[in-house]
């Protein structure tokens, strides 16, 4: 699964499109500094999100939307379009 498909999973699941989600972090005073395992469980105890897709949300929160290029194009199934995340939701998206 890519990387946003994680983050588009996440939407599905909680009806929440990732923005809102890393605001309400952010609103809980989450950043760069909170231990991982803090914000898993509040996903974890607010939307019920296991522990892959809430690590998605772990890095957007503590080091915003680009991600390296390991994976970008690679041909996995793990290959990503591009190593900027999309956080408006996939009704925002062109295709």
């Amino acid at each position: 699964m890519s990387f946003q498909a994680y983050l588009d999973a996440i939407e599905v699941k909680t009806g929440k499109i990732p923005a809102d989600l890393v605001a309400e972090a952010h609103a809980r005073g989450y950043d760069a500094d909170t231990k991982a395992g803090v914000i898993v469980q509040w996903l974890k105890d607010d939307y019920e999100l296991g522990r892959g897709h809430a690590m998605a949300l772990v890095h957007v929160i503590k080091n915003g939307t680009t991600i390296g290029d390991k994976h970008v194009n690679s041909g996995t199934a793990h290959s990503d379009p591009s190593n900027e995340l999309r956080l408006d939701g996939k009704a925002n998206r062109d295709t």
